[in-house]
């Protein structure tokens, strides 16, 4: 009896999934410029958020000094900058992307690239000035820090995706 009810009421089942599919894919394609819009913003203000902390955690963890400040101020811009260009960039590209070649769309993607090198480029500019005025115990501290960096993002990605 089980079986003969399964069978009766899977092609029902599968005929309502596809409708509702076909339904809810109509109403997002409609609102997909503002629902994007929102998302990215909701996105960026997220990704804001972790860089704030992120900068707090440094800054106790390489225990800067008030006459540290001037260069750790620098160093702190310079990464809140290089996230809300990232952010930018990955933005634009998301809303060009179902729109352009494949070459227009490698073209996109070594920009990406070319913006993460300058990006890093700036923030060893900025933290090579930081880490000049460290004393050797805060250089030690932060040469132990760093070296485990892959790590330690590979475990704060991780915490991110459990928390959304």
């Amino acid at each position: 009896m089980n079986n003969f009810v399964l069978k009766a009421a899977m092609p029902a089942a599968l005929m309502l999934a596809l409708l509702t599919t076909s339904v809810s894919a109509q109403t997002t394609a409609a609102s997909t410029p503002a629902a994007q819009s929102q998302k990215a913003a909701a996105h960026t203000k997220k990704h804001m958020d972790v860089v704030e902390k992120r900068i707090s955690e440094l800054h106790a963890k390489l225990k800067i000094t008030d006459k540290q400040s001037a260069q750790w101020e620098a160093y702190a811009q310079t990464i809140r900058d290089n996230a809300h260009n990232a952010d930018t960039a990955f933005v634009e590209r998301a809303e060009k992307l179902s729109s352009l070649s494949a070459d227009d769309a490698m073209a996109t993607y070594a920009k990406l690239a070319q913006l993460h090198a300058d990006n890093m480029q700036k923030l060893a500019t900025a933290f090579s000035a930081l880490y000049g005025t460290f004393s050797d115990v805060q250089k030690k501290n932060a040469d132990k820090l760093y070296r485990n960096e892959e790590e330690k993002r590979e475990d704060r990605h991780e915490a991110a995706k459990k928390s959304q």
